[in-house]
C-alpha cells in the first residue's frame, strides 16, 4: 500500500461528509468502454466521431443514426463493481453525502446508492418528446429504429447531449453537497468535461484526492493524486 493510499485511507475513516465525484473510469472497470473512445472497428462501422452522433443537432437531424449508435454504445448492461460497492457501503455506514457522476449508466444506484447526482442524466430515463410519457431502459433495448410513444412523438433519452445544458436542479444539488464535504474524492475522470468538471471549484474543505490514470489539469488542486486504477485504489481502501 502507498503511502497516499495510506494517508486516504486515514481520511475516510475520520470523515462523515464524503463526497465522490466521478467519471467515466468508474464504468470501465465494470466493461462499459468509454464511447469517447475512437479504434478502428469505430470507424468501420461510424462515419462520424461520438461527439458529433450524440449532439442535440445530430439527434434532430438523423434519429436514426443517433439510434444506431445510442443502442450500440451507451445502452450497454453492466453490474456494479468495487467502487460502486465501497461507495454504497460507505453511504450505509454514514461516512458517505454524494456521489455527483458524470456517467449516465444507473450503475451507483443498482449498488444501493441513494444520494446520486446524475450530471448528464440517466439511460434508464427516457420521455416522449411530444407528451412526455415515461419510458424505461428494456422498452428502449428492445425497440428498433426511432423509438416512437404511442401518441406518435418520438423517445427522447434524458441524458444530457453535448449543446444542452445541464439540469438546474441537479447542478444546484451538486454544488451544495460539494460545498459541504469534508472530504472530496474524485475518481475516473480526465476532468475534461465542462461545465462538470468547473463544480469541484466549489468545495471549500482542506482534503481533496484525485484518483486517475493518467495527469489532469486540477493535480495542482489536489492533497492527494494517485495514478492508478480506480478499482485497484478502492480495493485498498477501508469497508
Amino acid at each position: 500500500m502507498t503511502k497516499e493510499i495510506e494517508k486516504l485511507n486515514e481520511w475516510v475513516k475520520n470523515s462523515t461528509n464524503i463526497v465522490f465525484f466521478g467519471g467515466a473510469g468508474v464504468s470501465t472497470e465494470s466493461g462499459i468502454p468509454d464511447f469517447r473512445s475512437v479504434d478502428g472497428l469505430y470507424r468501420q462501422k461510424y462515419d462520424f466521431p461520438p461527439e458529433t452522433i450524440i449532439s442535440h443537432s445530430f439527434f434532430m437531424r438523423n434519429p436514426e443514426y443517433f439510434y444506431q449508435f445510442y443502442r450500440d454504445k451507451l445502452l450497454v448492461t453492466a453490474q456494479p463493481n468495487i467502487v460502486h460497492l465501497k461507495l454504497a457501503d460507505w453511504e450505509k455506514k454514514g461516512r458517505l453525502k454524494a456521489i455527483v457522476t458524470q456517467n449516465i449508466d444507473g450503475l451507483h444506484q443498482k449498488a444501493g446508492s441513494k444520494n446520486v447526482f446524475e450530471l448528464h442524466g440517466s439511460v434508464y430515463r427516457n420521455y416522449c418528446m411530444r407528451c412526455h410519457k415515461f419510458y424505461d431502459f428494456d422498452y428502449m433495448k428492445n425497440s428498433c429504429g426511432v423509438p416512437k410513444c404511442e401518441c406518435g412523438g418520438i423517445i427522447k433519452p434524458d441524458v444530457v447531449l453535448y449543446e444542452e445544458g445541464l439540469d438546474d436542479d441537479t447542478v444546484s444539488g451538486a454544488v451544495e453537497a460539494i460545498a459541504n464535504a469534508d472530504l472530496l474524492i474524485v475518481g475516473g475522470t480526465s476532468l475534461v468535461v465542462y461545465p462538470a468538471a468547473g463544480l469541484l471549484r466549489y468545495f471549500r474543505g482542506d482534503k481533496i484526492a484525485l484518483i486517475n490514470k493518467t495527469a489532469t489539469d486540477m493535480d495542482n488542486m489536489a492533497d492527494v493524486v494517485i495514478r492508478d486504477n480506480i478499482g485497484k485504489v478502492f480495493s485498498e481502501l477501508i469497508d
